[in-house]
């Protein structure tokens, strides 16, 4: 069933923030930093959790951990001098006592705590050298005999902002409610609500801010309850109509038609030393397929490491080269994009096609000629970091881009780059091919994707070994250096990577260079490099050129070696702090050994003792060498926003719904969007999709074009 046109919210809800109580510029101001800039943005402003105030707890029935409502009369109240001034206020209630405690506080409210009066708080019960105790809850002095009654509804916990209290929040979220809410339109077809068996929108809207007393707290913590099941559908759906809106528009924008170089390309292929497997075969159909239309390409293209991705890149972009038209490659990593420019010179220089390096770390002499040599089309083919979309840099005719790792690159970057195809905005645009060594699972590609086609190579090139993977202690650190010494008198070379949980460049070299050190004293006669991100440009190039050749046989690194990098004769991979790195970026330090005909062995050291997480993490490398299962389990135990890297690219930020557990919502939400936007979509169904959008994308649907 079509969904029926409606009148536009804004004519009926305020679009200003002032129009509701309490509300100036100065709070407006700190309300945008969460994305609301109207009393319909407050709706939804959803709640990360809920705590229960509905019910007071005995304080002899507390554990560390509980989030409770107490009260107690006040026994002590003092002032004491231990690692850093506090206020303490210890009450009981006949059962037990507790100590409250305060690291900020007045002379009046140091007074207020007179013995014999009575608080309520909530907060967080610990353990503290005393007994248990909450530190700075919130509270209020009560009657005795007339205490004010408990909330009847469980509370929400916003999102917040330097500045903005919950109470705050809450108070303004309850005016939105009280005078909009039964003017928001419901935007969800009928078909879809059925079969969802899902609440109205105005319904879902009041329980997700107001749970009732008896709402099932765990079911909401779940992101479970049918009424947050209602509006993550709702979400999906604007992200996926979002997305497809963007299709439609790459395809009725100019493009340049890339027909496939016959002799050219077989030229590339006959000087490579392998063969393509089917897979690389297949994906290189179908982007010849894309680059041969008249609209621009935006496609996808996934793989496990070392599966060949960038042989097909190479391939592609040949048919740009034949037509005088230029390609730029980026990757997010001056390391990677190293290892990109000298795979491609290795491959096109023979062919005469002339590539082009830039970086940040060029100097301004050197950058100037690059920069004349894209400009006047010299440079064929691009390759480096974000300095690629820099302002000043002009392309001489950009055809085509290929971006690696993708989803390492801020939104923005993208779409700098891609409007570089054309100097005033109006020309055709480049095509685009994106690609990943993070599989996604096909449920999160239809929603994540669904502005792209998506093709995926599985198969390995044939020769390849899984790699064994073992998890030991570090407290075998001896029996692992013998391990390396000995492949090392074999003639193999070894990684050992030296990650820190820190972001911090500073703290990884350090640790590098204190294992490196450790690692030239234990191995005598071993030759040992060192690289990590702190170093300059020429010297990790050197490091890793002489790794490459064998006049380093062990290689000490931080995870600047994640992606790209390949060495087939490096057989041992030894990565330190394995427990605390996710499962996705294990598995891509992994594959930087296993690229040759040698069995290769991967050792994740761990520090004890392991949490229940880390656990089920190594366990999981042990059991399988699949990237596409590794990539479904981490999202399971870390979620897309550690995986996909969301917090620093903007990619689909999320409200209510949560890509791994409402995956299974993905079909209904793409055929949904289908009916919503297709042929007979109804009169009101175009308009109905950009309310949507407007909704729960606001100020970021824009992004959607990268």
């Amino acid at each position: 069933m079509s969904p029926v046109a409606v009148e536009a919210p804004a004519s009926r809800i305020p679009e200003e923030l002032t129009a509701l109580k309490g509300v100036g510029p100065a709070l407006a101001r700190r309300l945008e930093n969460l994305n609301v800039y109207s009393p319909l943005d407050l709706l939804f402003l959803l709640p990360l959790r809920y705590e229960d105030r509905t019910r007071l707890s005995r304080l002899g029935a507390l554990a560390p951990g509980d989030r409770v409502v107490i009260e107690g009369e006040i026994e002590l109240t003092d002032v004491v001098f231990r690692r850093r001034r506090s206020l303490l206020c210890r009450i009981s209630d006949g059962t037990g006592l507790i100590t409250l405690r305060f690291f900020y506080f007045s002379r009046k409210q140091q007074d207020s705590f007179g013995r014999g009066r009575r608080l309520r708080c909530f907060g967080e019960v610990r353990n503290g050298t005393d007994g248990l105790e909450m530190v700075h809850p919130e509270y209020r002095l009560i009657s005795a005999t007339q205490p004010p009654p408990l909330e009847q509804r469980l509370t929400p916990v916003y999102p917040s902002t330097e500045g903005l209290q919950q109470y705050r929040l809450r108070t303004l979220v309850g005016q939105a409610l009280d005078r909009y809410l039964d003017k928001v339109p419901d935007l969800l077809p009928d078909d879809l609500r059925s079969e969802l068996a899902a609440p109205g929108l105005r319904e879902a809207l009041e329980f997700v801010h107001r749970p009732p007393a008896d709402a099932d707290l765990a079911m909401l913590a779940a992101g479970c309850h049918p009424c947050q099941r209602r509006l993550a559908a709702e979400e999906l759906r604007a992200h996926h109509l979002s997305l497809r809106r963007t299709r439609e528009q790459t395809r009725a924008e100019a493009g340049i038609p890339l027909p496939v170089p016959k002799k050219l390309r077989a030229d590339f292929l006959r000087r490579l030393s392998f063969s393509l497997t089917g897979d690389q075969q297949k994906v290189l159909r179908d982007i010849d397929g894309d680059l041969a239309q008249k609209h621009p390409m935006m496609r996808l293209l996934q793989g496990d490491v070392g599966c060949g991705k960038t042989v097909v890149a190479a391939a592609a972009a040949l048919g740009a080269v034949a037509k005088g038209h230029q390609v730029a490659i980026m990757a997010p990593t001056e390391l990677l994009a190293e290892q990109r420019r000298d795979s491609f010179g290795r491959w096109f220089k023979p062919l005469g096609i002339n590539i082009a390096w830039l970086s940040g770390s060029l100097k301004k002499s050197a950058r100037d000629l690059v920069y004349t040599a894209i400009a006047d089309g010299e440079a064929q083919v691009i390759i480096g970091t974000h300095a690629l979309f820099q302002q000043g840099l002009e392309y001489h005719r950009l055809a085509l881009i290929i971006v690696d790792e993708q989803h390492r690159f801020g939104v923005g970057q993208r779409l700098s780059l891609r409007e570089k195809g054309s100097a005033d905005g109006e020309g055709p645009r480049p095509h685009q091919l994106v690609m990943t060594a993070t599989p996604i699972p096909r449920t999160l590609a239809m929603i994540m994707y669904a502005d792209l086609e998506v093709s995926v190579i599985r198969e390995l090139p044939p020769g390849r070994q899984p790699v064994q993977t073992v998890a030991l202690s570090d407290q075998r650190r001896g029996d692992i250096v013998a391990r390396v010494r000995r492949a090392c008198s074999e003639g193999h070379r070894a990684y050992w990577v030296c990650p820190l949980i820190e972001e911090s460049d500073a703290l990884q070299a350090q640790a590098a260079e204190s294992t490196f050190e450790m690692l030239r004293e234990a191995l005598p006669g071993v030759s040992t490099g060192l690289i990590h991100g702190r170093m300059k440009a020429a010297m990790k190039e050197s490091v890793m050129k002489a790794f490459a050749a064998g006049e380093h046989q062990v290689l000490v690194a931080t995870t600047v070696i994640e992606v790209g990098v390949d060495v087939p004769e490096a057989s041992l991979m030894i990565i330190e702090n394995a427990e605390r790195l996710g499962l996705s970026q294990l598995h891509q330090l992994r594959g930087r050994v296993g690229r040759g005909a040698t069995q290769s062995t991967c050792v994740l050291l761990y520090h004890s003792p392991l949490s229940g997480l880390a656990k089920q993490r190594l366990a999981v490398l042990r059991e399988t060498s699949d990237g596409f299962r590794v990539a479904q389990q981490d999202l399971r135990l870390r979620g897309p926003g550690e995986v996909l890297g969301t917090r620093q690219t903007g990619l689909m930020q999320l409200r209510v719904a949560d890509l791994v557990r409402d995956a299974d919502l993905a079909p209904l939400v793409q055929n949904a969007a289908g009916r919503m936007v297709g042929k007979n979509a109804g009169a009101g169904g175009p308009e109905n999709a950009s309310l949507l959008i407007a909704r729960w994308l606001g100020q970021n649907s824009r992004y959607g074009s990268v």
